[in-house]
């Protein structure tokens, strides 16, 4: 089981310094149920983004994940065996692990977002969703209380990734930019397609960052129903992924070919700001 969890903290590790950094404050337990969590959703996200046939890749998943719902222990991979111990310690629901695979299965099938909302019940599927997988972790007994709290934490931390990602999503001919947001501020896909920064786009990126930050405060606002254990792991995943949108602001609102990180400074920095 050592190994299984090994290779799931090895994974973390590698793809999200951020989430990695706020969540080793947590105990080893927990820390690697958080491990074997993020790997589940990390390999569901690599199939869509990087298979060679996502949809045949995605649907071989799916049949490995029914068999696990139904309660086979696979042995195949150490990420179902680290997962199949999680779901043995704590009391961990299904539901949010099939709405996370059908949120990826929205990016396979290609689709823009008209509304607001549209957008919103997407960042729910691949992220609000992770919130409610990491609850029975986080805060065992108080999942109905913090349910809307993580859920928005969720949709935060996605609206980050999308602001962040512009540049980088196109070249995957992905848009996650809502259509009459865009157009409510004057900017086109045609500007987009040639990573025009200019007022229209900064008015844009901002009335969605504004909307993340409201997901964000939401999200802070329950931080003191956590346990002690896991009120500041949970708070400085929120306070470092919110400073990835401070540091896009510092690189010009330029998402098209500058990344967008918070050093290993700015993480102590902004702890210590908020946390004291």
């Amino acid at each position: 089981m050592k190994e299984a969890y090994q290779a799931c903290e090895d994974i973390i590790k590698k793809h999200s310094k951020t989430f990695y950094k706020a969540f080793s404050f947590l105990p080893e337990e927990n820390r690697n149920a958080v491990w074997a969590i993020y790997a589940f959703c990390r390999r569901v996200d690599d199939i869509v983004d990087e298979g060679e046939n996502p949809e045949v890749e995605l649907n071989l998943f799916k049949e490995e994940f029914s068999r696990f719902a139904r309660g086979e222990h696979l042995s195949e991979s150490p990420y179902w065996t680290a997962l199949h111990d999680v779901f043995q310690r704590y009391q961990m629901e299904i539901h949010p692990f099939e709405d996370m695979i059908t949120g990826q299965e929205m990016d396979l099938s290609g689709r823009s977002y008209h509304s607001i909302n549209e957008l919103e019940s997407y960042c729910y599927h691949v992220a609000g969703t992770v919130g409610l997988m990491l609850l029975p972790v986080l805060a065992p007994g108080k999942e109905k209380k913090l349910r809307d709290g993580a859920i928005s934490l969720g949709i935060a931390m996605q609206y980050t990734n999308i602001l962040r990602d512009i540049g980088e999503d196109l070249t995957r001919n992905r848009l996650y930019l809502p259509r009459e947001t865009m157009m409510h501020h004057n900017y086109s896909a045609d500007l987009l397609e040639e990573n025009v920064v200019n007022s229209s786009f900064i008015s844009l990126w901002e009335s969605l960052a504004e909307r993340a930050d409201s997901y964000y405060q939401k999200a802070m606002d329950t931080m003191s129903h956590y346990p002690s254990y896991s009120q500041i792991p949970v708070q400085s995943a929120a306070i470092f992924y919110r400073g990835i949108l401070d540091s896009v602001r510092s690189n010009g609102h330029n998402v098209f070919s500058k990344r967008a990180y918070v050093s290993e400074g700015q993480k102590k920095k902004l702890l210590a700001e908020r946390l004291g």
